[in-house]
């Protein structure tokens, strides 16, 4: 794909990206355990961790899609919101555990209050908003003071030799996968281009300090593929 075909990808409009996603629902969750090599569960027990949740804290999962990065919290007790603005996604998910509160919702106009959520965590979907840094406020918004944010992204790999191979299966391999495990192989595609783009744990931890978040930290997993960025509402 040449620069300019790439840069239209990343910049599909808000309803192109949520259709898109609403076409892999069903099977979203399984692709991505084998593109990601079993690694998911790692980084979903990570996050859980970072966000240390508490019987009856109240959690908004955003970019929640199935809910399988929901459950966690409210088998810990929590009151999770998993929230998302693929409808497809929130239908399967609806099926898949209807016992979770699944809200429609957009990361850049978020449909709740102020300050009501304890903490706040997006997994592998920032990257798909728009606009980052407003979603990155509006989280700020809807976290009481105290609160925490956790973000957890794909990212740059720390040793350089592992990034070059990395760089070559996220634009190569991944694709060739997804087109025999996928229904929307193109999605995927979407998905290599905009890791390529996404900034790497120093630029992202410094777009979380702009928002107005503090105490902002990272942790790297697998090699820096992925970084957990966590961070507090002063």
């Amino acid at each position: 794909m040449t620069d300019d075909g790439m840069r239209a990808e990343l910049d599909k409009a808000p309803a192109d990206v949520a259709a898109m996603f609403d076409r892999v629902a069903a099977r979203y969750d399984l692709v991505n355990d084998l593109l990601a090599l079993g690694q998911t569960r790692i980084w979903r027990s990570m996050v859980v961790n970072a966000v240390d949740p508490k019987p009856g804290q109240r959690i908004l999962d955003l970019a929640a899609g199935t809910g399988t990065s929901s459950a966690p919290f409210a088998k810990r007790g929590a009151y999770v919101v998993p929230c998302d603005f693929s409808l497809g996604m929130l239908a399967v998910g609806k099926q898949r555990q209807p016992d979770l509160p699944f809200v429609a919702g957009d990361a850049m106009n978020l449909p709740f209050k102020d300050g009501v959520f304890d903490a706040v965590t997006i997994s592998f979907g920032l990257r798909n908003v728009q606009d980052h840094d407003r979603a990155l406020q509006e989280m700020l918004r809807v976290t009481r003071p105290g609160g925490v944010l956790v973000v957890c992204e794909f990212s740059a790999p720390v040793w350089k030799p592992f990034r070059t191979l990395y760089t070559e299966y996220l634009m190569k391999a991944l694709p060739a996968i997804a087109r025999k495990t996928s229904s929307n192989p193109a999605a995927y595609e979407y998905l290599a281009e905009s890791i390529r783009a996404w900034p790497d744990q120093t630029q992202l931890a410094a777009k979380i300090r702009a928002a107005g978040w503090g105490k902002v930290q990272w942790r790297n997993a697998t090699g820096g593929i992925v970084a957990i960025h966590r961070a507090t509402k002063p």
